[in-house]
Formats: C-alpha cells, structure tokens, sequence
C-alpha cells in the first residue's frame, strides 16, 4: 500500500512539473466554490501574466480583463461555464503590469470520478505575435487597395479616379465599393476616371464603365472620362453603338480643372 501512495505521488509531481515546463498557462477553477475560483496555476501561467501563484489563487481569472477585453467573448465564456461546455477563444487579456496580450484561451470541464467532482481546466496560448502579424497584413491589403482605387480631390465636389495597369473583377469590385463609399463620404458631384494609365481594353472594361456610371448616377454623382485610348471607343463600337457617346468626356484632367476653373472667374 505504501508503494502504490509512493507511486501515485510520484506520477503526480511528475505530472505537475510536466505542465510547469510547458510554454502554455494551465490553471484550474473549482465551480463548485463561489465564484468559480482558480485552485490551481501552472509555472507557464505566472510567466505568461507575471501574477505569482499566491496572488491568483481563490480568485476569479477576471482579474486578466482589461479595457480592449471583448464583452462578447467573455459573454461566450461565461455561457459555456454556466452549461458546463468546452470553449475556445481568442481574447484580449493583461498582464500584472498592464501589457496587453492576446490569449487563446481553451476551457474544458473534467470530472474526477474519484472525487465525484467537476473541475475546468483552461489553457492559455499567448498568441500575440500572430495577432499582430494578421493586423498589420489587413492594414497592407487596406493600403494596398486604396493605392488601387485612390479617389483624388481636385476641387469642391470634383475628384479624380485614375486606373492604372490591368483591370480584372476584383479590382472592378473593390473598385464599385470604395467608389461609392468616397463619392458619398467627399460629397463629390463629378468623379473624372483617368483612363491613361489603363495598358489593356476589352469589353469587360467598357461594361464596367458603364456599370459604375450608373451607380453614381444614382447617388446623385456624374461620371466624366479621360486619356480615352482609341482602344475603349472601339470596343464600345463593337459592344454595339458607340455608347460612350452617353458620358462626357476630355482630354485630360488639366482640361477638366481648366473648365472648372473658368466657371468661377
């Protein structure tokens, strides 16, 4: 019998120096206690938040919430407690200084059957590096595509859209949203699509222009185009009838800012 205890505490201290050395957090709460208190905190817990053992136990792991934490995710956190649920989520945390973290946090009620009792375990993932890293390649694409579309303000209620390279779907799609965003946003009347720097004509091209002016016109915004290549008005010929006949167009931007410039002497 002593050999067996012997044992059993050995396994046990190995299993507790296991999850020391481990580069997560583990820590434990006892729901059966007021307040679903931490019981237990593994050396990669006090590391990860710089909270010593003694300061954390007996106390509810809200003490990590902060100012960014997402009122939603505790919200899930705190259903799949009350149900006696696992949950995985990734949520804004703080260490004892006040650094903000992002943890991924996985919770999973265990039951002890010698002890007829049920405990949940998390493990925390400082993820936090890869959070950042997703952050700053959103903002990229977000650069990314206002250089692709970049509305230009000229003057009151007069912006410039010029299309430079090749255009595909994707870039008429962006193109549509960021369009109509800007125009309402900048209160622009006339939007100018400089065409010179576009180094490829098709029919697609063509029933874009067609397509786009149709949706300023709807909110109230005329479409004007030029650096017209021959190209574009031959594929509008094909396309059936010259209709760019329909929009106006210029020469070049200069031209447009001369006219507009005339108006007001």
């Amino acid at each position: 019998m002593k050999n067996m205890l012997e044992e059993v505490a050995k396994q046990a201290e190995l299993l507790v120096k296991v999850l020391d050395y481990t580069r997560v957090g583990i820590l434990i709460t006892d729901p059966d206690l007021e307040d679903n208190p931490i019981v237990y905190v593994s050396e990669g817990f006090t590391k990860m938040t710089g909270y010593e053992v003694e300061e954390v136990l007996g106390t509810n792991c809200r003490f990590l919430q902060g100012e960014d934490t997402d009122r939603n995710k505790i919200d899930l956190l705190r259903e799949a407690i009350k149900d006696r649920k696992p949950v995985l989520i990734e949520v804004a945390n703080y260490t004892k200084d006040g650094t903000l973290f992002w943890n991924e946090l996985t919770i999973d009620p265990v039951y002890i059957e010698d002890q007829d009792k049920l405990y949940f375990v998390g493990v925390q993932r400082d993820i936090t590096e890869q959070v950042m890293a997703k952050k700053e390649y959103e903002r990229s694409v977000q650069r990314i595509q206002s250089i692709s579309t970049p509305i230009v303000p000229l003057l009151d209620g007069l912006a410039v859209l010029p299309l430079i390279g090749e255009m595909n779907k994707e870039r008429f799609d962006l193109m549509f949203d960021t369009v109509t965003q800007e125009t309402v946003r900048l209160g622009i009347k006339k939007l100018v699509i400089d065409l010179s720097g576009l180094t490829h004509y098709d029919a697609f091209v063509v029933e874009g222009i067609f397509q786009l002016r149709d949706v300023l016109k709807l909110i109230g915004a005329e479409l004007v185009l030029c650096g017209m290549a021959p190209g574009l008005a031959i594929q509008s010929v094909l396309k059936g009838g010259n209709q760019l006949e329909t929009i106006q167009t210029a020469s070049s931007v200069k031209q447009i800012l001369k006219e507009a410039f005339e108006q007001f002497e």
